[in-house]
């Protein structure tokens, strides 16, 4: 059942690949296994059997996302803009809970107890709460306000149709896949902006759609070595300040609530959207109970 589970997040993951605004990485953050996914790839040969029993069904299930689920959930978007981006909203607003009880770290929690015991005045404790929570919440701002940034930067800036004259060079390519890496690791960053700005967002929607090797083979080799470097620079980052780390996970993971809002309308469709939200924000909350 874990397995079959697995799958089904991995088809997510590759849909997030592939709409607009929207981040591979939220995904991964919205059902609870950016850290494990982290740790499995990074330290993938450590444990070799469980690694992979892990991310074998997420990365299947991202494969078939992209190539199979990736046109039908683009209809949806298209046929029924609002219903959708309803849906996948109310599947972030599901798991902000969970989000905030995984970016608790012990050793944070132990800095504010020692320095509580060191605090012989109410002043301090307040002083030393207050820095507690700056830590926290700056983080989450600034992340929240680049991932709006990057929202208004895609909305006016249309480079959709610009397609670079570089664009089937196999080496332009693979430096395009290797930054368009960014936005598959880290939440909240769009790969769409990232192609769009490059240039190749036309190239590569067509490649997907007809399965063109000649363009997806160097932007996978491209995607690969990225992939493999900011896991790293993520896995120190989680290490060393896990829970900054983790609140600007969060912040940018909201910011891409703004990138699905499509508007409302009061009519049926606006009524649907709204249960729509309602019913998945519901099972997005209890799959963020569901240990992987």
């Amino acid at each position: 059942m874990k397995y079959l589970f697995n799958f089904f997040i991995g088809i997510f993951i590759g849909c997030g690949a592939i709409l607009p605004g929207v981040s591979s990485g939220v995904f991964c953050v919205i059902f609870g296994i950016y850290e494990k996914l982290i740790n499995s790839i990074v330290h993938f040969f450590s444990d070799f059997r469980k690694n992979l029993i892990f991310l074998f069904p997420l990365g299947f299930g991202a494969v078939i996302g992209i190539v199979l689920f990736g046109n039908i959930i683009k209809y949806f978007f298209t046929t029924y803009k609002m219903i959708s981006s309803f849906a996948f909203m109310g599947l972030i607003l599901g798991t902000i809970p969970s989000l905030f009880k995984q970016a608790k770290n012990t050793n944070y929690s132990k800095m504010k107890t020692s320095s509580s015991k060191f605090s012989s005045t109410s002043l301090n404790t307040n002083l030393n709460f207050f820095v507690f929570n700056i830590k926290r919440i700056i983080p989450l701002i600034l992340s929240f306000l680049i991932g709006i940034i990057l929202i208004i930067f895609e909305k006016y800036f249309n480079f959709g149709t610009t397609v670079s004259i570089f664009a089937n060079s196999p080496l332009y390519l693979i430096f395009a896949g290797f930054i368009m890496s960014v936005g598959i690791v880290v939440p909240g960053i769009s790969n769409t902006i990232i192609l769009m700005c490059l240039g190749v967002y036309p190239e590569y929607i067509s490649a997907v759609s007809y399965l063109n090797f000649h363009v997806l083979f160097p932007m996978c080799v491209g995607i690969l070595f990225g992939s493999i470097l900011w896991l790293k620079i993520i896995t120190v980052l989680l290490n060393k300040y896990h829970e900054a780390t983790f609140y600007s996970i969060i912040g940018f993971t909201l910011g891409s609530l703004f990138v699905l809002y499509p508007g409302f309308s009061f009519n049926i469709s606006g009524i649907l959207s709204v249960f729509v939200l309602v019913i998945f924000t519901l099972i997005s909350y209890k799959i963020s109970l569901y240990e992987l």
